[in-house]
């Protein structure tokens, strides 16, 4: 039997099964949960900044996407104001809230995971957070290494920054870093990239370097043995989820107050609490 007609007979003995995508569970939990407004919330926060996502716009500020503790205590109540006790149709209506909570609580938590996947968006940028660095840029030449797929440069370049983008694109083979480009990306490693241009620029900006590769401390050490006075721009977890532990012990803070100013529209929205640093 040929392959065509065995998937012809797997799926008239429905053995073969529609798995809905990370967005169709989205909307299907927005049609089950239509009566509590916190998780109509949370749902459209992430629908839409899928949305913006797919247009190749940088999406906007998302919430803590973590359902409120007492929803299970909101949901029981409401069911108990609309069906009287023992009214089959309020367990039916309860037994339908309680088997899906877990699961839109499970893929809320696992929304970068989809980002990850599905666009190859590691870091969460929105424009109002790329809005403001490119107000503090000031039109000032800046490199970005290690960009992706340049949403950072793409934001920059849309508000007015003189922003050169680089990326090694060493990434295609492994995940979507580098299939979905939203803006001209130069390929060059961040070294590489530095070495061409450090002589044209103010600043260096780097988001989410990978953790355990010392690639963010050579370009540290490469900047300071420049002897120019630029700034590295670095997003990332300190000594969490990005960025090598060599690079964390030895960068010197500065302008804690600027950054603290420019992190107000990139707040943690699950368990990474990723941060700008301004690093000499």
């Amino acid at each position: 039997m040929n392959k065509k007609k065995l998937l012809k007979k797997l799926k008239k003995n429905k053995q073969i099964k529609h798995q809905p995508s990370y967005i169709e569970r989205m909307r299907h939990y927005y049609d089950i949960f239509s009566d509590f407004a916190d998780i109509k919330y949370l749902i459209n926060n992430v629908l839409e900044a899928d949305r913006l996502l797919q247009q190749k716009q940088l999406p906007q500020d998302l919430p803590a996407l973590l359902l409120p503790d007492d929803i299970q205590d909101t949901i029981f109540a409401a069911v108990n104001q609309k069906y009287p006790m023992g009214d089959p149709r309020g367990d039916q209506v309860w037994n339908q809230y309680v088997e899906n909570l877990p699961k839109l609580d499970k893929d809320l938590r696992e929304f970068r995971d989809y980002l990850e996947n599905q666009y190859g968006m590691w870091a969460y940028i929105s424009a109002p957070f790329v809005h403001d660095i490119a107000k503090f840029l000031d039109g000032k030449p800046t490199l970005e290494v290690m960009a992706g797929n340049g949403y950072i440069s793409k934001g920059l370049r849309e508000n007015g920054a003189n922003v050169t983008c680089t990326d090694s694109l060493a990434w295609t083979k492994e995940n979507e870093t580098g299939k979905h480009l939203v803006t001209d990306v130069e390929k060059l490693d961040a070294i590489e990239a530095f070495q061409k241009y450090a002589d044209q620029i103010d600043y260096v900006l780097m988001c989410w370097s990978p953790d355990g590769v010392d690639i963010d401390w050579r370009l540290l050490q490469a900047i300071r043995e420049s002897g120019r006075d630029i700034t590295l721009i670095a997003i990332g977890e300190k000594y969490g989820a990005t960025d090598s532990k060599d690079f964390w012990d030895n960068a010197k803070m500065i302008d804690v107050d600027t950054a603290e100013k420019l992190n107000q529209h990139h707040q943690a929205f699950d368990l990474i609490h990723d941060q700008l640093y301004l690093v000499k």
